[in-house]
């Protein structure tokens, strides 16, 4: 496997600009197109019967008129509509791992802080994958995303001239915004905003008010969700980043008018602030992300199973 790695270095394929981020190099695709599957299994195992009970498989989980749907059942459909893509997320996490101890790959906190902070700057409002995950799952993924990177350039040359004037280049990239984790609530006029205001003072839950009442289908599915945005942001109505800043962490925002006419309020849940990475701190991000460049963008973990000798139930190779 090692010859095979050290082959990919010599292969040329369609290289990403050094302008752009690596965030939308192949590697991070396919991380973020499989995130959603690493929460099915943890939903799976959570609602598995743990054998105290021989009939759990036959309890009733729902019923429509007289149907019963029973937890076998439910299991089941489970499984085959998401099972084979949760199943090689964990395959390819611990093959990941292996690698990491073969190699000797270390991945520091602070590398996961860095990835973590420019995934969340550059978020697209539409992209929900980031706010669908908890800190610790989406550290997890990070981790194993920055293991196959250095996995795959660890035997690649990248000249020190080139990565110093790559970080010159793009220095606005590593000068972080704050970033505050939104949700919103929009109505449609402000006698209904209003309303939502105050069933909010009188105790009720921002989430569950966002799927009552909000117009915005997309985050109202999310509790409100509209993940980490910052002030200058230019991809969403502008009166919502005026509005974060008027709003403390876990604080609520009065009413406001949006460009459309129509009106938001905004729940703040958490604010990062921003960060500028120095040189010494984006080095060995930025020998990736040049290292990658020259890979083709169609290795995945899979390319590892043979040589970990990774099996698994779907019997493919």
């Amino acid at each position: 496997m090692k010859s095979k790695h050290n082959n990919y270095s010599n292969q040329t394929a369609n290289q990403t600009p050094l302008t752009q981020r690596r965030l939308k190099t192949k590697p991070t695709l396919t991380l973020l197109a499989l995130l959603f599957a690493g929460n099915i299994l943890w939903f799976i195992l959570w609602i598995w019967p743990d054998g105290k009970e021989q009939n759990g498989g036959d309890e009733i989980v729902a019923t429509v008129d007289e149907k019963k749907i029973t937890r076998q059942d439910w299991m089941a459909a489970m499984e085959s509509r998401y099972g084979k893509e949760t199943l090689q997320t964990l395959v390819n996490e611990a093959v990941m791992e292996n690698a990491a101890k073969e190699y000797d790959i270390k991945v520091s906190e602070d590398e996961i802080d860095l990835e973590i902070a420019l995934m969340r700057s550059a978020q697209d409002k539409t992209d929900s994958t980031i706010q669908e995950l908890t800190d610790e799952e989406l550290r997890q993924k990070v981790r194993a995303q920055l293991i196959l990177e250095k996995v795959l350039t660890k035997d690649v040359i990248t000249d020190a001239e080139e990565i110093a004037n790559y970080y010159e280049d793009n220095q606005s990239l590593y000068n972080i915004p704050t970033t505050y984790r939104t949700s919103i609530i929009i109505v449609e006029s402000e006698k209904e905003a209003k309303s939502v205001k105050n069933e909010l003072e009188e105790g009720s839950d921002f989430s569950v008010l966002a799927r009552e009442r909000s117009l915005d289908t997309t985050s109202a599915s999310l509790g409100g969700d509209i993940g980490f945005i910052t002030v200058s942001q230019n991809n969403i109505d502008t009166s919502i980043p005026q509005a974060v800043q008027e709003v403390s962490t876990g604080d609520v925002s009065e009413p406001f008018v949006m460009n459309d006419g129509r009106y938001g309020i905004i729940y703040v849940k958490e604010i990062n602030d921003g960060k500028s990475f120095t040189y010494e701190e984006v080095k060995g991000h930025i020998k990736r992300v040049l290292s990658l460049e020259q890979l083709p963008t169609s290795i995945t973990p899979e390319a590892f199973w043979k040589e970990f000798n990774a099996t698994w139930f779907y019997g493919e190779s």
